[in-house]
């Protein structure tokens, strides 16, 4: 474990996860975040496969989550706002009037309590305080990251002091070689979750084919404009993305899948891992959730956690040089 930056006074750490094959994996103290992803291609160079930047100083003012643990809740809460057993809860309204990754100090800007456990694997823990960001209940959360070959694999508990809503999602942004738009998608979903223009859930539904979203079949992204929340059917892969280096296969016990082609992205004014320039289009987002908003729709999916039934997500990225 080394020291890679200081955050409000404090050390900001990381340890570097190595498997056999090759695939170094750099996680950071704040946030949980994946900093630095790389995977060996066919050639045996180590390539990044993720977005993010060589060092930590740019990350409190420029990262776009890259790599994070997003919540207490995940996606965006309608008006920052629920109600659980008859009180209503007012959280942080941090995108316009709605509530995003948790609020401005949601836990990926937070600083995790690092455990490593060997060359392979990592245990972050923190503990979320009653009142944080507006949530109720004090949440111990541990996040294991293992890396077994190619596959990295995230376990995600939450377990709160009294009943509180949990959805997690691990945010990092793929790129796996050549241009985006040749990248080619599959997603195992006949149906992504209806949003209105502030891109929150609205409780409906809309089949993929008539959104324009069918990657049922796996496609070319293209220069698809994609921000939905995939419903998952059940069965595994949730999905398949491949660039033209590598191949990413994503399984997950999560109900949706966010997918995120960075089509709004701004010019981001530094560089990135390796110097590399980001902008729109620079890598896809896939983020393994709980349906968004759900905390204020009932017939979704429920994502209210209690110390009896606390929170998990499972989730593995496998990411190989394609064959």
């Amino acid at each position: 474990m080394r020291t890679i930056g200081e955050h409000n006074g404090v050390a900001v750490h990381e340890v570097t996860l190595t498997s056999h094959t090759g695939v170094r994996v750099a996680v950071m103290s704040f946030g949980a975040a994946v900093r630095d992803w790389q995977v060996p291609d066919r050639a045996g160079s180590a390539r990044t496969v993720t977005l993010g930047f060589d060092d930590f100083a740019p990350y409190p003012q420029h990262s776009r989550s890259f790599g994070i643990v997003a919540g207490r809740i995940a996606n965006r809460v309608r008006d920052g706002a629920f109600v659980l057993d008859g009180v209503r809860y007012q959280l942080d309204r941090n995108k316009g009037a709605h509530h995003l990754h948790g609020g401005r100090d949601g836990l990926g800007v937070q600083l995790w309590q690092m455990e490593p456990g060997g060359a392979s694997s990592v245990r972050l823990t923190h503990v979320s305080p009653d009142g944080s960001m507006g949530y109720p209940g004090t949440v111990s959360f541990t996040v294991d990251i293992t890396l077994t070959g190619h596959a990295l694999t995230f376990d995600m508990i939450g377990t709160p002091d009294r009943a509180t809503p949990i959805a997690l999602a691990q945010h990092s942004y793929y790129q796996l070689g050549g241009p985006l738009a040749d990248h080619t998608l599959y997603v195992a979903a006949d149906r992504i979750t209806a949003s209105d223009a502030d891109k929150v859930t609205t409780g409906g539904f809309v089949d993929v084919a008539d959104a324009g979203l069918d990657f049922r079949t796996a496609r070319r992204l293209g220069a698809a404009e994609i921000d939905n929340n995939f419903c998952l059917l059940t069965g595994t892969p949730a999905a398949v993305l491949e660039g033209a280096d590598f191949v990413l296969t994503l399984t997950t016990d999560q109900p949706g899948l966010q997918v995120y082609s960075a089509y709004d992205f701004p010019e981001i004014p530094v560089p990135g891992l390796g110097g590399a320039h980001y902008g729109p289009y620079a890598a896809l987002a896939l983020e393994a959730q709980a349906y968004p908003n759900a905390v204020n729709t009932p017939h979704f999916p429920p994502v209210i956690a209690t110390p009896e039934q606390p929170y998990r997500q499972v989730t593995t990225v496998e990411i190989a040089p394609r064959p």
